[in-house]
């Protein structure tokens, strides 16, 4: 039986709030300085699809599919919290409007806090932005970790919360929004498609093992006529197909971009006498 039942869960919506309230802000105070091509309705409407793809994950009728039902549902909610909605808001937060999220009043205190700007620079860097997301993704696909998220509420959202920052930041390094290039655009690329390597890895474990979770074992009325099996292909496939459409238009554009500065290098240095 499919549910139809919405939450009103106050974390998720307040959390929602206040992403919109602070991009709405940023967004009239680079327009208000005359720049309008640093606040783009473009990439508000970016960042409001990736606030939308994160919060209906967690508050639409996919939520309790995904915890008492079905395998694959809960793969679509991890994808949408732990890749979709970091894509789409990091898209969004290209340009200057990314240093302007934060108001001044807000900004300035939390500047002078030398712990947390330590974390955020260590965070940032690619090597450990890569590990948060392959660690994330593999630790909690674990079948022992995996059952105890589902339960434990606490310990689900810590879960839900860890999977959305691995890919905040490992869609920060892929896309560069502040242009910090802490990365060549080649590397980028690598970086992408190195994730779309280890993303595959998980995704053909689940479709090569026996089902591995014991939390859907016992569940009888399955929708769709899914069995414990083809439910954790579906896993399997939904999380492939996904990844193939995210990271792999990434690493290909991003490879088409370094080929393109690399030939018009070549091209300089030949035409020099």
């Amino acid at each position: 039986m499919i549910p139809d039942t919405w939450s009103l869960d106050p974390v998720p919506l307040g959390a929602a709030a206040v992403a919109l309230v602070l991009y709405a802000g940023a967004f009239r105070r680079l327009r208000c300085r005359g720049r309008p091509d640093h606040a783009t309705l473009r990439c508000a409407a970016l960042y409001g699809l990736g606030v939308t793809a994160g919060t209906l994950a967690l508050v639409s009728p996919l939520d309790p599919l995904a915890e008492d039902t079905l395998l694959s549902a809960h793969m679509a909610q991890h994808l949408l919290i732990g890749d979709v909605a970091p894509l789409l808001l990091v898209l969004g937060l290209r340009g200057p409007i990314a240093f302007f999220l934060l108001p001044s009043t807000v900004l300035r205190p939390l500047a002078r806090v030398s712990s947390l700007r330590h974390l955020l620079s260590f965070l940032l860097r690619p090597r450990v932005s890569f590990g948060v997301w392959a660690i994330s993704l593999g630790a909690w696909h674990i079948p022992a970790a995996y059952d105890a998220a589902l339960a434990h509420t606490a310990l689900h959202q810590v879960e839900h919360a860890s999977l959305f920052l691995g890919g905040f930041l490992l869609w920060t390094q892929i896309v560069d929004p502040a242009r910090r290039r802490r990365l060549t655009v080649g590397r980028r690329a690598a970086l992408a498609a190195l994730a779309l390597l280890a993303g595959m890895v998980l995704s053909e474990v689940l479709l090569a093992a026996a089902p591995l979770y014991a939390h859907y074992a016992a569940v009888t009325d399955r929708p769709f006529g899914l069995t414990r099996a083809t439910d954790q292909t579906r896993a399997g496939l939904l999380m492939t197909a996904e990844q193939i459409a995210t990271l792999g238009p990434a690493a290909a554009l991003l490879l088409w971009s370094h080929v393109g500065r690399l030939e018009r290098k070549l091209h300089a240095h030949a035409s020099r006498p």
